[in-house]
């Protein structure tokens, strides 16, 4: 018997942030502060921009002119960026953090650099006046009680969220027995504890940007004021780092007059990435997605011949791939099974490239009742339906814009994106078991969305273009549950993203 695929929740429109992180608005004294700090440092752009408060995202900053697309907005220079090699350079923290070995993780020396600037009495004053308007806390989902967590039960988040919380303890135990309690008087431990460590860190994945350099290697750091910049997916991705000088500039994503909040593009985010690292969901993310891990132990029958197609096919024995709401099956996932589902016989006759397509009937056939029989599993394993969640949130049972109200909206796209890869499972399984799967037809068979009647003629739904029904009536009534996924893969495809 061959070992089932394992099965794990992993991290990973045109709309603006519908959750902002807990930000108390920034005193003018400090922002100006910070401001003047950066302008004698020679930061460009800052006279025709302000930090503001906005209704719907909290902090952000407003354009004082007219910006077109693609122009400068702001640049923030090298020097007095949060990064590595500054925190190594620093005259009082680098020596401690060079006597560390191995070194701490890039997110840890980050994270020990604006916890010492932030404990300093004296000295660092414009780093400190950056400290100071920084948020002083997070929604991230490491902040949920148990109870708000609870509502998300069954999703990457929630299983992520709880291994984060044990990581960041043990995390910071060794921090303490490392470099904290070897230098007590450059970090008090009242001033580096676990909770002042859980800000930071969350600091640092909320405001720290990454980037590629030309040699191949990365960095990231984060940079002042053009951190309180708050995320849009309707403006292009605007943000860039100049590998030769070390600054980091911001650009304009879109056209904006005087007035308008200016917004940077995390890039196309699921909401449980979103709310893991940002602290804010979007309702209806045309990006959600739900990441399975595929693996098989060495020790499994005929390992090392089935390890030569994975790679062939440009896999490996353990795989992660995303199922999306406009792919929620994708080829690599049924290549992959195809594989670790063959017996010696198949293998004896393998071609290198044959699991495109089906390999026979009963090898197809075993991979998708796996296939059914698993999302079946795991949609199961929520806490709460997606019916139900959609009642809840009607009712404003989660108050809008709360950690628990956050928590249902990864909910929901994970299932969403869950059932529509069960119903692209059960299609094909229907029709590799009516027999045309001997003629290497992978297509699944015309099956209506509410009754599931597999006979014609059908209606197409005009919007989606991506289900069908036998009648006016079923129509109808399906329109309840498939309004929403409807809303988003149509929304995808004005995008750009192709339904597969």
């Amino acid at each position: 018997m061959y070992p089932s695929a394992t099965f794990l929740r992993i991290s990973e429109l045109c709309l603006v942030a519908v959750l902002a992180p807990h930000t108390s608005p920034c005193p003018s004294s400090v922002s100006d502060s910070m401001e003047n700090w950066l302008k004698e440092s020679g930061a460009v752009g800052l006279d025709d921009l302000e930090l503001a408060n906005f209704q719907v995202t909290g902090r952000g900053v407003r354009s004082l002119q007219y910006y077109k697309e693609g122009e400068r907005v702001l640049t923030i220079p090298c020097g007095i960026l949060w990064t590595v090699e500054h925190a190594y350079a620093d005259p009082l923290l680098g020596p401690a953090l060079r006597s560390v070995q191995p070194p701490l993780t890039v997110e840890d020396t980050l994270a020990t650099y604006i916890l010492f600037v932030r404990s300093r009495k004296s000295g660092y004053n414009g780093l400190r006046s950056h400290v100071t308007a920084l948020p002083t806390s997070y929604s991230s989902s490491i902040f949920f009680t148990e109870n708000e967590l609870e509502v998300c039960a069954g999703t990457s988040l929630y299983t992520i969220t709880k291994q984060l919380k044990r990581q960041i303890e043990e995390d910071y135990a060794s921090l303490v027995a490392r470099i904290f309690g070897q230098y007590q008087d450059l970090f008090p431990l009242d001033k580096f504890t676990i909770e002042d460590y859980k800000w930071a860190v969350s600091t640092v994945w909320s405001r720290g940007m990454d980037f590629v350099l030309p040699d191949e290697n990365s960095i990231r750091l984060l940079a002042p004021f053009a951190d309180m910049l708050n995320h849009s997916s309707e403006v292009k991705q605007c943000h860039v780092y100049d590998a030769s000088s070390g600054n980091l500039s911001v650009l304009a994503g879109k056209d904006y007059k005087a007035g308008d909040q200016v917004f940077i593009n995390y890039g196309p985010l699921p909401n449980n990435r979103l709310l893991r690292l940002y602290g804010f969901v979007l309702s209806s993310n045309p990006n959600d997605s739900y990441d399975i891990v595929l693996s098989t132990h060495p020790t499994a029958p005929f390992w090392e011949q089935k390890q030569k197609l994975w790679i062939s096919a440009g896999l490996d024995s353990t795989c992660t791939i995303s199922l999306t709401l406009t792919d929620p099956l994708p080829k690599n996932v049924l290549r992959y099974l195809r594989i670790q589902r063959l017996d010696e016989s198949d293998l004896s006759v393998m071609q290198v490239d044959a699991t495109d397509g089906i390999i026979n009937e009963s090898n197809e056939v075993e991979v998708l009742q796996f296939l059914v029989d698993s999302f079946c599993g795991l949609l199961e394993n929520f806490g709460t339906q997606l019916e139900m969640l959609e009642e809840q949130l009607a009712a404003s049972v989660h108050p809008p814009g709360g950690n628990a109200w956050a928590a249902a909206h990864v909910s929901l796209g994970e299932q969403r994106v869950l059932r529509l890869a069960r119903k692209r499972a059960e299609d094909l399984l229907a029709a590799a078991e009516s027999g045309r799967g001997r003629r290497g037809d992978l297509s699944p068979l015309a099956r209506c969305a509410n009754c599931d009647k597999v006979s014609g003629p059908f209606m197409l739904c005009g919007r989606c273009k991506a289900v069908v029904y036998c009648t006016r009536t079923c129509q109808v009534v399906h329109y309840k549950e498939h309004k929403v996924v409807c809303r988003v893969i149509s929304t995808a495809s004005k995008n750009g993203l192709e339904m597969k």
